[in-house]
């Protein structure tokens, strides 16, 4: 990475819900974020109760207001990259999608496909699925779905690497620029997870660490992406990277709540610490394999 681009203060804008708990959503987005040194602004589509047992309440927010809040950071303060979550329903979607045509076409878009919580709560509206499909996705530079969203946006059943490689190949088809391809919820001693790309596949293991705090796993590591992007690193570095600060943000959790418990979104990542990983997390010495 260039000294220009190291020196540079990414922004990423984030649109996502709020989740009243701090584990995921905005807050965990945010948190994510200011522990790799970016600048991060929000548009909140929808505020949530919930906690680590689960999500007690959800209420959108108008689409109008959604728009409102976009176009305030993006006439302004700008983004170098646009990340967006959790969108709730299929009219604060278009209104997404119409503002970043209006004012950010050119911007890279990571999008994490939002449709159920690690509670298995649903916080998508069917409706909106087909628009996700049809308009968003082909915006997206990179889409990151665990394997259950995969399986419903593809139709593709997936049960280990192979499967989903084959659901990325097919979201690269629909029209994102790149799939990381998440494999946690599929059952093994090793998470897989797989990117993606035109330049080719890119399957990344280590083992599991056994634990029920993995609440925000999904909007950490997308967070965690858009900000290396933002400071101007490759797709492959903005994954690795952020596939070591989910692991080790996963390993030191601080053990909160009585069910999917949140993650440590504490951890000091600096220039330093980009270039000298943890010894002990397996991420660090990873190598992909093509």
């Amino acid at each position: 990475m260039s000294d220009t681009k190291k020196n540079k203060v990414g922004r990423v804008l984030i649109i996502a819900g709020s989740d009243a708990s701090g584990g995921a959503g905005i807050q965990a987005d945010i948190k994510t974020c200011a522990a790799f040194g970016v600048y991060s602004s929000c548009a909140i589509t929808a505020i949530t109760a919930q906690n680590t047992v689960g999500v007690q309440r959800v209420e959108a927010m108008s689409p109008d207001l959604v728009a409102a809040q976009m176009r305030s950071v993006l006439t302004d303060i700008g983004a170098d990259v646009i990340k967006i979550g959790m969108l709730a329903n299929e009219g604060v979607m278009q209104a997404v999608i119409d503002v970043i045509d209006e004012l950010a076409p050119e911007t890279t878009l990571v999008l994490d496909p939002v449709l159920v919580a690690t509670s298995g709560d649903v916080l998508l509206e069917e409706t909106a699925i087909k628009l996700l499909k049809d308009k968003l996705i082909p915006m997206a530079e990179l889409i990151t779905p665990n394997a259950a969203e995969a399986a419903v946006l593809t139709g593709i059943k997936i049960e280990d690497a192979l499967g989903l490689t084959k659901a990325g190949e097919v979201l690269m088809e629909m029209g994102a620029g790149a799939a990381l391809m998440k494999g946690g919820h599929i059952d093994g001693k090793s998470v897989i997870d797989v990117l993606v790309t035109p330049e080719g596949n890119h399957i990344m293991s280590a083992p599991r660490i056994h634990s029920r705090h993995t609440h925000g796993t999904g909007c950490t590591l997308a967070s965690a992406v858009a900000a290396m992007l933002a400071q101007g690193a490759s797709m492959e570095e903005a994954v690795s990277q952020a596939r070591e600060f989910v692991f080790e943000a996963i390993r030191s959790a601080p053990k909160l709540g009585a069910g999917n418990g949140p993650l440590n979104h504490g951890l000091n990542i600096g220039d330093e610490g980009k270039d000298t990983p943890n010894p002990d997390n397996p991420f660090a010495a990873l190598k992909d394999m093509k």
